[in-house]
């Protein structure tokens, strides 16, 4: 196993990154902090790239280790020992640890937490929720913080494309149409890196079916495939929509829902798709509402499902519920009389409401937004009120108080104007 080992550490550390790459953004506290440090989040997203622009800044970088790597198939609990005495051997003593994909291991918890209580530093990557969760929950408990990356934020996109916009740019007629032609392609495109940089549609199928058969099926030892295929089609078209999990029995032909409510669990679980709750004071009532789907990314869901005339509006909620996510929001629905998209609570207060609307093509539809934030501002006592649009802005005095419409490209790059 020793030799094994020895090939494959070196065969990795071969590995030429590229010093290209976007850079990702990461608090420079968390490097220095004693706290393990788990990355996670969807795969191909740019966590292993994250993970190795941290490593590749810090002084000891010797002690790193990509566990999903076939040659590890068999790797086990008892042979992290090994590894240990394996690195020592090769590059001597050295106290900061980079570990990839470390929850194909069982029991890995229990070496980490080794090292942490030795004085060692421990950056972690995994891409599953869940998973991650219940083990640090269980032996890491206080000696962790959780960093989760999701792909390219607008912001990350421009970086990539290499256009970098000045304070003025958003002033000028050539600014404002370079960021909406920028923008047009972030919101077919998406995020994932590689994507962008291939544009094949063939890496987005290999995406999803590593997702769908080794961390969903294979994971938890799942054997009906057809009725999770059944369900992500339906699902990715009809992002942005409410679902119960009885409706969702009933479209994928499943006797119990409780068996729903668990695949929706284990595909939440690798981040490919989100449920939210409609907000209710009572968690039970939160429960037991209908939730609404959100994925990902739009260029992946756009291909795993069939999509309707009225995507363009359905799309941007998604894009601006993952950035909602990006940037660290708890998010809910609002629903009475009228609806509102996103609120967003803050301790125990809603302290934002959000609606999206693509353009505003007829009064009805004007109507109905305004309608549905006001009462949202009403409900949760708040006197500011946003409306996301494609390009479209404004401020608008309401009964409930300001209304302000902002382009959603400018409120990605959170150059959205005072209030």
């Amino acid at each position: 196993m020793k030799e094994l080992l020895k090939a494959v550490i070196l065969d990795q550390q071969a590995i030429k990154w590229n010093d290209g790459c976007i850079k990702r953004e990461i608090d420079p506290g968390l490097i220095s902090c004693a706290e393990i440090i788990v990355i996670s989040g969807i795969r191909r997203c740019g966590k292993s790239t994250l993970l190795q622009q941290i490593r590749a800044g810090s002084e000891e970088r010797s002690y790193s280790l990509n566990f999903d790597d076939e040659r590890l198939v068999t790797f086990s609990l008892e042979d992290f020992q090994l590894l240990f005495e394996t690195f020592i051997e090769l590059y001597g003593l050295q106290k900061t640890w980079y570990f990839d994909e470390i929850q194909n291991v069982a029991g890995w918890e229990r070496f980490v937490r080794r090292l942490h209580d030795l004085g060692h530093k421990i950056f972690i990557t995994g891409s599953n929720a869940t998973m991650l969760s219940r083990e640090m929950g269980t032996h890491l408990t206080g000696r962790y913080i959780r960093v989760e990356l999701f792909p390219f934020s607008f912001r990350e996109f421009l970086l990539f494309r290499g256009y970098s916009p000045g304070p003025d740019d958003v002033l000028v007629t050539e600014g404002r149409s370079s960021l909406m032609r920028y923008f047009n392609e972030y919101f077919t495109m998406g995020g994932f890196p590689l994507y962008l940089k291939n544009k094949n549609d063939q890496y987005l199928k290999s995406l999803y079916e590593s997702i769908l058969y080794r961390d969903v099926l294979v994971r938890n030892h799942l054997t009906n495939e057809k009725e999770l295929l059944e369900l992500v089609y339906y699902l990715s078209s009809n992002v942005s929509k409410t679902f119960t999990y009885n409706s969702l029995k009933r479209v994928v032909h499943v006797k119990n829902a409780t068996t729903i409510k668990n695949y929706m669990e284990f595909l939440q679980n690798t981040y490919l798709l989100f449920q939210v709750n409609k907000f209710d004071y009572a968690l039970s009532k939160q429960l037991q509402n209908a939730k609404k789907l959100y994925f990902i990314d739009n260029a992946l869901v756009s291909r795993l499902g069939f999509q309707f005339s009225d995507e363009k509006g359905r799309m941007l909620e998604n894009l601006v519920f993952i950035e909602l996510l990006r940037r660290g929001k708890e998010v809910f629905y609002h629903h009475s009389r009228h609806e509102c998209d996103f609120v967003i609570r803050t301790g125990t207060r809603i302290s934002e409401a959000i609606q999206v609307c693509y353009t505003f093509e007829t009064a009805e539809t004007r109507e109905r937004e305004l309608k549905g934030i006001n009462e949202a501002m009403r409900s949760y006592q708040l006197d500011y009120g946003l409306i996301i649009t494609r390009d479209h802005e404004e401020k608008v005095e309401t009964e409930a108080g300001v209304v302000r419409m902002v382009a959603a490209w400018r409120w990605m790059l959170a150059l959205s104007a005072s209030r």
